[in-house]
């Protein structure tokens, strides 16, 4: 099987997790500068399979997409362009950031690290794709 990839897309910076190749287990695997992400898919997909991005759909509580849309459309054009034969799914991403903070701290992480912004994005992508995972298997 090939792996998932997970995105949580910033303006400044992304997040990416992934999951072992059974697709069973996701695990952040870093952050990137958005100016560089793309480049970075290219080459993550390059050395492993990738069958499917998720992206993280940021939805107010409305269920309206939010403002930061207008930066995530363009980068999934531009992705599914780049990598036409990827799937690209979008997962909604509601409250991944407070999910990952109370990770940090139920963690024990000291407080110095858990105001690193690049390690609570890498986590917020590993719980969008968690939380695709379990969609998945209950269909």
């Amino acid at each position: 099987m090939a792996r998932i990839m997970a995105i949580d897309y910033g303006r400044k910076r992304v997040g990416v997790a992934v999951t072992d190749p059974m697709q069973l287990i996701a695990g952040g695997l870093t952050t990137v500068p958005s100016k560089d992400i793309l480049d970075f898919i290219q080459q993550y997909v390059a050395t492993q399979e990738v069958e499917t991005i998720v992206v993280g759909l940021p939805k107010q509580m409305n269920n309206q997409p939010s403002e930061s849309m207008r930066y995530i459309t363009p980068f999934v054009n531009a992705l599914k362009k780049r990598l036409p034969a990827i799937k690209v799914d979008f997962f909604d991403e509601r409250f991944t950031s407070v999910l990952a903070h109370r990770a940090m701290l139920d963690g024990g992480l000291k407080k110095k690290d858990r105001q690193n912004k690049a390690l609570v994005d890498e986590i917020s992508a590993t719980i969008i794709l968690q939380d695709y995972l379990e969609s998945k298997r209950y269909l």
